[in-house]
């Protein structure tokens, strides 16, 4: 569709960045005022109106992606998720270390990345060594591990996709997206955050219709991508330190669209405020937590976002088994810490 929309002086790759760079901006400012945070959502103090929020918004990704899908608009049969060869081994302990090091960050990729915009410096150093880790593991020293892990396969067939299961996409998706509905009303949370939520989530099959089919393009061609932010993290990183060597593409739009749109939405409401480590053993707390994400993003696949909120819309078991041992990493990590914590307090006798 990509020639038909009258650009003569930029390519579709270009025209892709500052499309991120729009669709981060919108992140940006709906994450930053509702919170957005799936870390939340499993340990915080209000973390049922925080789960609220997130499953509001990937009901509308998985109506909105799955209507794409029906309309002919997208396909997902070419896309990593559906790779018959399910890499478990790689997503269960890429997963699992995703989940532990969001708890030790208090917070996954995302919400570092909007909580540094706002001035939060905890989050910004943790973002700078998740990049590092992440890329190293991508095509650096750590690579070795990650192609160890991801050899490991079980051939699923066409049943990577819950669209091949009884009922097809239709049954699956409604199922879903109506049980995360539930949840999200159910929560407590005022009709304008949901709202936000639910405005937050369009923006996962704005993201792949605008990149899949919007831009498509036979001879210049753009990956169909979305929401997502272990990836562009990387990208960010390896642009900043070579932007005279490679271009700038989607994932540098979206992580450049992401910090703007955070700090004016912080900006207007006067949540701008410097946050820094309070100490040594903090401070070794939320770099083990980066180190552990950077790692477990790039073994997993993904991230919260990435695999959860805009991979799960593709009905990808690979995304499900993902988010899953996230969910599990996160939750024994907490129960651990909390162990810990009310074992020191006890008095010794």
């Amino acid at each position: 569709m990509f020639e038909s929309l009258g650009f003569e002086e930029l390519t579709a790759p270009q025209v892709a960045v500052y499309f991120a760079l729009i669709l981060g901006a919108l992140f940006g400012v709906l994450a930053e005022r509702t919170k957005f945070c799936f870390r939340r959502g499993l340990v915080g103090e209000d973390r049922r109106q925080a789960m609220g929020v997130w499953m509001t918004a990937l009901a509308v990704a998985i109506i909105g992606t799955q209507g794409a899908v029906a309309a002919e608009l997208i396909a997902f049969d070419e896309h990593r998720f559906m790779t018959s060869e399910l890499p478990y081994v790689a997503i269960l302990i890429g997963g699992a270390m995703f989940g532990a090091g969001m708890i030790l960050t208090r917070g996954c990729a995302s919400r570092l990345t909007v909580l540094s915009a706002t001035g939060n410096l905890r989050a910004f150093g943790v973002l700078v060594l998740f990049a590092i880790v992440a890329h190293a593991t991508l095509k650096g020293a750590l690579a070795p591990v990650r192609t160890a892990l991801t050899g490991i396969t079980y051939d699923m067939g066409d049943a990577i996709s819950l669209a091949a299961l009884p009922g097809g996409a239709l049954v699956w998706s409604g199922v879903i997206a109506l049980a995360a509905l539930a949840i999200g009303l159910r929560s407590g949370n005022r009709p304008t955050t949901l709202i936000l939520a639910a405005l937050l989530g369009a923006l996962v099959p704005l993201g792949w219709v605008g990149t899949g089919y919007i831009l498509y393009d036979d001879f210049d061609p753009v990956a169909m991508e979305s929401l997502a932010f272990t990836s562009p993290w990387t990208d960010t990183l390896f642009w900043t330190v070579a932007a005279s060597s490679i271009p700038a593409n989607f994932g540098l739009g979206l992580i450049g669209g992401t910090l703007l749109g955070s700090f004016l939405s912080a900006a207007a409401g006067r949540r701008l405020a410097w946050q820094s480590f309070g100490n040594a053993p903090e401070t070794l707390r939320y770099m083990a937590g980066a180190v552990l994400m950077g790692l477990g993003g790039v073994l997993a696949g993904g991230c919260t976002i990435g695999a959860g909120l805009s991979g799960i819309p593709t009905l990808s078991v690979a995304a499900l088994l993902t988010l899953a041992a996230i969910t599990a990493g996160a939750l024994a990590t907490n129960a651990a810490l909390s162990r810990s914590t009310q074992a020191a307090a006890v008095p010794a006798e």
